[in-house]
């Protein structure tokens, strides 16, 4: 054995099941379980909330995350306005997976079908995503997923008690696949 993490073979998104509620409530409410990027020294919120705010809001969504028929974690994307009028609006995607399942290519690919989904539901023309200067696992799954790296956003995140740099990155419809 090489010691690299074993790659998964399937990955999909779902709908919530009242089963995972749990589970993923106990994941948020440990601060260094998705990453030290996560820590946004918020109170941890129910998933059964998160659920309840996407059936009343239009602009926000969330999905888990299976991988080999394992609850691996989530994804969630909230409506971004780039202008007033409906045809500028963009998605911007979150992840969270669970430590067992990082490295494995379970979040490029859940990125990417999340991407895929909101350009084949919806009619907005890009999908965003921003992530840590540092956080460089999730800068290389972003490129595998077809984002493109756009630039830096300079303290634009508060988090552990200072400001920070986040890294912009973007897939448009009109991307080749």
């Amino acid at each position: 054995m090489t010691g690299r993490p074993v790659a998964v073979s399937a990955v999909r998104l779902r709908a919530l099941a009242p089963a995972d509620v749990a589970t993923l409530d106990a994941w948020s409410a440990d601060p260094g379980h998705f990453t030290e990027f996560a820590d946004f020294g918020m109170p941890a919120r129910s998933h059964a909330a998160l659920l309840a705010r996407a059936e009343l809001e239009g602009g926000y969504g969330f999905l888990v995350v299976e991988v080999d028929g394992q609850l691996a974690g989530s994804v969630s994307w909230q409506s971004v306005a780039y202008g007033p009028n409906p045809e500028s609006r963009a998605w911007n995607i979150g992840i969270g997976l669970d430590l067992a399942f990082r490295g494995r290519g379970a979040g490029t690919r859940a990125q990417r079908l999340l991407a895929d989904m909101l350009f084949a539901t919806t009619d907005a023309g890009r999908v965003e995503a921003s992530t840590d200067v540092e956080n460089l696992a999730e800068q290389r799954a972003l490129e595998k997923a077809g984002f493109t790296r756009e630039g830096v956003l300079r303290s634009a995140q508060w988090r552990g008690g200072a400001w920070h740099d986040l890294v912009s990155y973007a897939r448009l419809r009109t991307d080749p696949r």
